[in-house]
């Protein structure tokens, strides 16, 4: 692969100032481009040590308004991101629409020199290239123009530039210890690179490899395909028309895990204080383990209207030690979260180590209210199963226990409750438009909520069904379930 990077392609000093004013006003025009557009964009800029990434970075910088343009580079990674799934620092810089990100490093850079100093095996590696795979496909089918670039220079190109540099007295601290080491790997290092630029150069986000031994042709070369690539995406955005937003009114099955279950389930007032405490007693001393056995606690609540959400969450909370948890009500997404992906506002926000995190409502918006009101597409929606899946994977793989709850009722249970809201002031606020209307979709919530449970109930992430008609019943089953899960999880 990389001997199409090793012909000795270079430019002469006239020819690139020849070219370089009408690239640089056709990036410009671009980036206007992209500044009234509905897509972001990030740009990878990878390759060996010695490459001239950052040279290239700051010639970009300086073609393009910074302004519109943020850079981001990770050394080692910090306690508050040892803590949290490995591509959650990621997630976070992801770029709005109508900006541009570039990266220096990247979800490739810590597998790729793990396996080139044996820290993992090849298994390891490819799991979590499989994993930078899908994590792409989900950023280019959410918007996100992925630009993937790969600086190559020889080995002893790479030897003569780091003599080069170590000569001169104000040049000699850009040679570290480390670039040295890297150099007596070339040979591994070349191989694993060669072996992951294969296994993830795909047709959402190829990889280009830039010949890199000659500078302005190497800037040259790079900054015309970041621009030709960004002309493409604009092209087709202005002739692509847009996803047509339908509602889906799916119809619930005669037999269903919400319809066997058994609402006329219920609870003593006596029984429950007794339970209530007990349980309570329990979660409140496991979840201080949690720390000390380098776990967190990702805790989610959905369900009809008024199925007692808010109460379940209360008994819980009064069981833990407040500086522990973290509780996300979630509503419809602001401008700022619209701007991108529609998993970023949830995986930005996930618990540190020793951490709880009780959710709600949450993520499976995507496939409950988005899909029946009409606010996602149809193949939004249909691939967010695979990704909800994947998105809670990474964080039962990080250390987080994550259990998930559905409160059914009955549609009789709910229009009491409702009525209730109505004529007690202090529970006015609970009672909108918005859930008398909801309630005349509920076969199609309850048939979406089956599909849900069936298709994302997993080992590392599980919904637990509860009976929620009698509130005592549901509060303690959903303690239990925490307990147990908690104290099996330490």
């Amino acid at each position: 692969m990389f001997e199409t990077a090793e012909v000795g392609n270079a430019l002469e000093k006239a020819e690139f100032k020849r070219q370089e004013p009408k690239l640089r006003t056709a990036l410009l025009e671009a980036q206007r481009g992209l500044a009234a557009a509905d897509f972001s964009v990030v740009l990878l800029v990878g390759g060996v040590e010695g490459s001239g990434k950052t040279e290239f970075i700051n010639q970009l910088l300086e073609w393009l308004d910074a302004r519109g343009l943020a850079v981001h580079a990770w050394g080692e990674p910090t306690d508050e991101e040892r803590e949290r799934p490995f591509f959650w620092k990621f997630w976070r810089i992801l770029p709005p629409k109508r900006k541009a990100a570039v990266l220096l490093t990247s979800w490739y850079s810590q597998p790729i020199v793990s396996r080139v100093f044996k820290e993992t095996g090849q298994a390891e590696l490819d799991q979590r290239l499989d994993q930078v795979v899908e994590f792409e496909r989900m950023l280019s089918a959410e918007g996100v123009l992925l630009v993937k670039l790969w600086f190559h220079i020889s080995k002893s190109e790479q030897k003569r530039r780091f003599q080069k540099l170590e000569k001169d007295a104000e040049t000699r601290w850009r040679v570290t210890d480390a670039d040295w080491k890297f150099h007596k790997r070339y040979d591994r290092f070349r191989e694993v690179c060669e072996h992951a630029l294969m296994k993830t150069s795909t047709g959402e986000a190829p990889w280009h490899i830039v010949e890199a031994t000659d500078r302005r042709y190497r800037n040259l070369t790079a900054a015309r395909l970041f621009l030709d690539a960004l002309e493409r995406r604009l092209e087709e955005s202005r002739s692509k028309a847009k996803a047509d937003h339908k509602p889906d009114h799916p119809k619930p099955k005669a037999n269903s895990v919400i319809r066997k279950l058994d609402l006329s389930l219920k609870l003593g007032e006596k029984e429950f204080e007794e339970r209530l405490e007990k349980l309570q007693n329990r979660i409140g001393t496991a979840s201080r383990r949690l720390k000390k056995k380098g776990r967190s606690l990702t805790l989610v609540f959905e369900g009809p209207d008024a199925a007692g959400k808010g109460g379940a969450i209360r008994r819980l909370t009064q069981a833990m030690d407040a500086r522990l948890f973290r509780l996300d009500s979630v509503a419809a997404p602001s401008d700022e979260e619209r701007a991108r992906p529609y998993l970023w506002r949830f995986w930005r926000d996930l618990p540190r180590t020793g951490r709880v995190t009780i959710y709600d409502r949450s993520w499976y918006g995507r496939v409950l209210v988005e899909r029946v009101e009409g606010f996602a597409a149809a193949a939004e929606w249909r691939r967010a199963f695979a990704e909800i899946n994947d998105f809670e994977g990474q964080m039962a793989e990080a250390g987080t226990i994550v259990r998930k709850f559905w409160i059914a009722i009955s549609a009789e249970e709910q229009l009491k409750r409702f009525k209730d809201r109505q004529v007690t002031p202090y529970k006015q606020y609970k009672i909108t438009e918005e859930d008398w209307r909801n309630r005349a979709k509920w076969d199609a919530y309850e048939a979406a909520a089956c599909e849900m449970i069936e298709r994302t109930s997993t080992e590392g992430a599980p919904w637990v069904l509860i009976e929620g008609n009698d509130k005592r019943w549901a509060r303690v089953k959903i303690l239990q379930s925490v307990a147990e899960a908690l104290e099996g999880g330490l």
